[in-house]
């Protein structure tokens, strides 16, 4: 996995313009607990919509409405840093599978995922290297021994049979790359637990020349996809493992950029973080990277 560090430059927050003037995906990191403090607390509850407030205040505990708060606070930040749109501005409307969109409709893909420590938004801006069709996960390595026994239910025959040929120490950090890949996926399909998830394999053949896990995707007929237009990577930090999963254009695989963002407070001004190059598969004729400070 991935080693970080972070950069010595934090960059002011400005709803009015591009945070780097590249076209790069940008991943936006949050944490929840920073939410302890009252007042900050107070001020991400302040940037969301009536109906997200509502919600909040239904959480029965004081750690699962600091995560809601945190997740949905991130998301408007990420999106004003890609358009000339105030946080609070930002309305969405959601498919019948629950996706959000942002609206207006100003060509920005993106999507978040949360765990009680970590939230993060990934966001795809018009003329990206890759399509505005995203999606992201993100699970606490901590739970990678309770994910081995639902591989009957969510991982593919193939998948499985990987699995049971692992020895039995190395499985749940298998399981745990299979589901949040799969779950990257499917959300950015839209379409969620509605797509076959055992029909979906993620099936590792060993490494690359460069040290990197040699991982293929397939699908079955059913889940009705071109396996080709899709571009994974997967690391880890701040004890999660995050899985990203990008549309790309077949016809011209592009060299994805992807650009990584952390914000303490969600309000507060972003420092870029720097990382290793990850592996994205499945192998395109170009090197993927990730752009540092």
């Amino acid at each position: 996995m991935l080693e970080q560090k972070r950069s010595n430059e934090a960059m002011n927050l400005s709803a009015d313009k591009n945070l780097t003037g590249s076209s790069a995906l940008q991943l936006w990191l949050a944490y929840p607990g920073d939410l302890a403090e009252p007042a900050i607390e107070k001020a991400c509850a302040a940037i969301l919509d009536d109906a997200e407030r509502e919600r909040a205040a239904r959480f029965r505990f004081a750690r699962h409405r600091r995560e809601y708060l945190a997740t949905h606070a991130l998301a408007r930040v990420a999106l004003s840093h890609a358009h000339a749109l105030a946080p609070q501005s930002w309305s969405f409307s959601i498919n019948k599978y629950g996706k959000p969109s942002p609206v207006p409709g100003c060509g920005l893909g993106f999507n978040q995922s949360n765990s009680v420590e970590l939230a993060v938004c990934l966001v795809a801006r018009p003329g990206a290297a890759a399509a505005a069709e995203v999606g992201v996960d993100v699970e606490s390595l901590a739970r990678a021994e309770e994910i081995v026994p639902l591989a009957a239910r969510v991982f593919s025959a193939a998948e499985r049979a990987q699995l049971d040929g692992l020895p039995a120490a190395e499985r749940p950090d298998r399981a745990l790359s299979l589901w949040t890949l799969k779950e990257a996926y499917i959300k950015a399909r839209g379409m969620g637990l509605s797509l076959p998830l055992q029909e979906i394999s993620f099936l590792f053949d060993g490494s690359d020349a460069d040290g990197h896990d040699a991982i293929r995707f397939q699908v079955a007929p059913e889940v009705d996809d071109d396996p080709g237009r899709w571009r994974f990577c997967r690391f880890d930090h701040a004890r999660h493992r995050i899985a990203v999963a990008v549309e790309v254009n077949a016809a011209r695989i592009p060299e994805i950029a992807l650009e990584i963002y952390e914000v303490r407070p969600p309000l507060g001004p972003p420092a870029r973080l720097t990382w290793g190059a990850p592996a994205w598969f499945p192998v395109t004729a170009r090197k993927g990277s990730v752009r540092g400070a």
